[in-house]
């Protein structure tokens, strides 16, 4: 196997008797927007016996071409291939397929997202009018499909999302994701080897995207016309109990194997048009040793024996993605879609279905369903709140089906393991929707006032009291007049009472916002015997949840400040003020000091990173201003003092953080500070910087008993500018704080300070007192299981419509409609 070569992208197509085609497909690759030298095509002539091999070796000669001495299929002809190649990245094309510009670029892209091992294109047929795949499906009984498959182009097209499995048609992996995974499975030959490769890459913690940037267009020939349609169908039938069988989870394998093995013997009885009960002794005997059946009969009974035939290597193989697998199977549900899709609709055929469906329960495992809810806009410009969700949501989706909506906005594209939802402010109607979908609702800011399906749920409400708003407002509003400025922490304080009287669990980012808010909620009579009874330190009431920081340390790939803003050389030292500018902070101060630094050390610079947020609805501050005019009043604006005219992305802050040589925050003494959460000191401790802060915060009694830098007093010039000079000139003391912050950082990752949410989600209740009053129900909120009942008739017809209009749109069901009636 030759060395990785990081960056490259090889594809690799596998040619039977199609050579024609692979010459195309070949052709259509050279012309992709990507670096000719970072893309390697590999072809394997899979045993076509055709002279191909000759054909290819004298037409493209600039391909790594393999020969395999027998027929291996899909499945054996891509892992040979794939043997063969040296890309970091994997891409695997159809030979009847041809890619979009795009279609490598696109792909690589999306694997810049965390958690990303694969990527399914976006594949239309060969005109790009109809759809071959843009998304994935699979039934209880293990057949992946990809629903809207031939119908037109819908509309409105589905963004990125997880998906359950690309199709192989065209579809990218991590090359140390496929070697991992042991690749394709060989035993499969061809027909669901994607799927089952989909569905283990899913189990082991890996996402599979599906993105629409990545386009190809297939030729779908009927590949398997001359050996007999029945000899597919076989394949089918037998490559869905492997899948099945490998990757389902004991609880649910033990509902759905049974169920499967006899829905594929009447699948086949029906297929084949026979009735079953010609032995049945009351329809008179004949000894006769032959009967004569259509090879449809067949199909299922020889399924199922091939299968119990590989039992032993299955059984071992099961064992190894049970054994690693990191995902439970209430979490990848989800991504099956419809389930309930027959495959086959003869009348008898959807009766033994029915009683099938009544019998067993395969309506897939329950789970907790968990709605998050966020003011802040989601996508690659995140503030803090929308990082505190988002995280939130990644560390639930462990123990939860997760929906994360956002009234900010969500960025067109923008992928997450979980669902995202935009719900415009007013849109009562969608929130009320999302309310009604989940178990647990966990909230931030004002969507309890602003929603009435949250003020009013009847649902596990957990209140994220993190800023404390109430406080805020006495620094925030008080520039805007007497009336003004008391209805605005009037306003806030209601909002928070509001949350504190119906919420069942709170969250708090400090042990200091703690204590503050169990004041709050004994003043409104939630600290009481119930409450407290088995539960004295109340950390079933509230918990202390802080911001966190990313387990991954942060990689520097551009460099954004040193040598590249003009005014920053490469030696400069340079201060980082992360995140936004506040009327709360003091930056004068700092301005002020960096200014009388500069005079001794002239290499000293102060980047201010953030001047506009994220949310159009956050306008710039006053103190943005006037910290601008006190830098040009001083003569080092430009020169010693510098501000982001914008808001940085969220991926990009380490690129920042990594020039930096120390972190600043500077603020002035009042209520506020006190019991305030710095976040941006979480960036400081992520990217290992030394501090110089502000004393009266929960992070400055930190950096000092840690060492982590350098505390001073409010609006103390003097002390400052000594401060700064300590922690970017004096290199031992520097050395020494890194060290510390690299200790310290450790019990700030997300997964380590969201733990009380996630306990408390995994068993979540309703508050005592809450029951007691007698407006909710004890006990934890668990999903029934599902009891499935065939549905017939107008009813099933409107609610297939309904499925077809959300995800391909009116023309889809018109499409829909006309093909059931053979018009199409």
């Amino acid at each position: 196997m030759p060395a990785v070569a990081p960056g490259v992208v090889s594809v690799v197509l596998v040619n039977f008797r199609g050579t024609d085609d692979t010459l195309e497909a070949i052709t259509r690759l050279r012309e992709v927007d990507w670096p000719a030298e970072r893309l390697e095509i590999v072809v394997v002539e899979n045993a076509s016996g055709d002279g191909s091999l000759e054909r290819l070796r004298a037409e493209a000669s600039d391909i790594v071409l393999v020969e395999s001495r027998e027929n291996l299929g899909f499945a054996g002809g891509c892992n040979l291939g794939v043997a063969h190649a040296r890309g970091e990245y994997l891409a695997f094309l159809n030979n009847d397929a041809k890619p979009e510009g795009g279609w490598v670029r696109g792909a690589v892209a999306r694997f810049e997202q965390p958690g990303v091992g694969a990527v399914a294109s976006r594949v239309l047929d060969w005109d790009g009018e109809r759809v071959d795949f843009i998304g994935a499906a699979m039934t209880w009984f293990g057949m992946g499909y990809k629903p809207l498959t031939a119908q037109r182009l819908p509309r409105a097209e589905p963004a990125a999302h997880d998906v359950l499995f690309g199709t192989g048609s065209a579809m990218f992996v991590r090359r140390s994701v496929f070697e991992s995974l042991g690749g394709f499975d060989e035993r499969f030959f061809m027909f669901f080897e994607d799927v089952d490769f989909g569905w283990r890459l899913n189990l082991a913690g890996w996402r599979f995207v599906y993105e629409p940037a990545s386009t190809a267009y297939h030729k779908h020939h009927a590949s398997m016309s001359s050996y007999g349609a029945f000899k597919e169908q076989y394949l089918l039938e037998r490559n869905a109990l492997y899948t099945l069988y490998k990757n389902l989870g004991d609880e649910q394998l033990a509902h759905a194997l049974p169920a499967a093995m006899a829905l594929a013997v009447r699948r086949a009885t029906a297929r084949a048009g026979v009735d079953s009960d010609q032995f049945d002794l009351r329809r008179g005997a004949d000894d006769g040793a032959d009967i004569t059946v259509p090879k449809d009969l067949l199909v299922g009974t020889f399924a199922i024996d091939q299968f119990v035939e590989q039992l032993p290597s299955l059984v071992e193989s099961r064992v190894e993605i049970q054994h690693a697998r990191v995902v439970p199977d209430h979490l990848i549900w989800p991504l099956f879609g419809e389930t309930d899709a027959p495959s086959f609709g003869a009348e008898n055929y959807l009766k033994g279905y029915d009683a099938i469906m009544s019998a067993f329960p395969v309506g897939g495992p329950t789970t907790t369903r968990v709605l998050i809810v966020t003011g802040d806009p989601i996508g690659s410009k995140m503030a803090g709140p929308a990082i505190r969700a988002f995280n939130m949501g990644e560390a639930l989706s462990a123990v939860a089906q997760v929906t994360l909506a956002s009234f900010g906005g969500v960025e067109a594209g923008y992928a997450a393991p979980f669902q995202l939802e935009y719900v415009r402010l007013g849109d009562q109607a969608h929130m009320r929707r999302l309310e009604e979908q989940a178990d647990v609702i966990i909230f931030q800011g004002l969507a309890m006032a602003l929603f009435e399906a949250i003020e009013k749920t009847s649902k596990i409400v957990v209140a994220d009291v993190y800023d404390p708003m109430h406080l805020e407002q006495l620094e925030q509003a008080k520039g805007q007049g007497e009336e003004a400025w008391s209805r605005a922490v009037s306003d806030a304080t209601n909002v928070l009472n509001q949350q504190l009287a119906r919420g069942d669990f709170f969250l708090a980012a400090s042990e200091r916002q703690r204590h503050l808010f169990i004041g709050q909620l004994a003043a409104l009579g939630r600290i009481n015997p119930l409450n407290y009874r088995g539960n004295p330190d109340l950390s079933k009431l509230i918990a202390t949840v802080p911001f966190g920081l990313s387990s991954e340390p942060p990689v520097h790939e551009k460099q954004v400040l040193k040598g590249v803003l003009p005014g920053i050389g490469e030696d400069d030292k340079v201060l980082l003020w992360s995140g936004g500018l506040y009327n709360w902070f003091d930056p004068h101060t700092l301005i002020r000091a960096v200014a009388e630094l500069a005079k001794t050390h002239p290499d000293v610079r102060l980047f201010f990173q953030g001047t506009k947020h994220p949310h159009p609805g956050v306008p710039e501050m006053e103190i943005v201003a006037t910290s601008r005019a006190l830098a040009s009043e001083l003569g080092v604006a430009d020169k010693n003092v510098f501000f982001n005219a914008s808001w940085v992305d969220y991926a990009q802050r380490q690129n920042y953080l990594l020039e930096a040589d120390a972190g600043v925050s500077t603020h002035y003494e009042h209520i506020e500070t006190t019991f305030s959460f710095r976040t941006r000191i979480l960036d400081y401790l992520w990217a290992g910087l030394p501090m110089v802060v502000t004393a009266g915060d929960h992070f400055a009694e930190l950096i000092e008993k840690e060492k982590l830098g350098v505390v001073v007093g409010a609006e103390d010039v003097e002390g400052l500018v000594a401060a700064l000079e300590k922690v970017l000139y004096d290199e031992r003391f520097a050395a020494a704080a890194r060290r510390n912050v690299a200790r310290v950082a450790k019990r700030f990752r997300w997964q380590t300070v969201l733990q009380p949410l996630v306990d408390f989600v995994a068993d979540a209740r309703h508050a005592p007192d809450l029951v007691a009053a007698g407006d909710l129900t004890a006990g934890r909120p668990a999903s029934a299981p599902v009891v499935h009942v065939r549905k017939r008739g107008l009813r099933h017809d409107l609610e297939r419509a309904v499925y077809y209009v959300r995800n391909g749109g009116v023309r889809t069901v018109a499409d829909k409609v006309l093909t059931r009636f053979g018009r199409n």
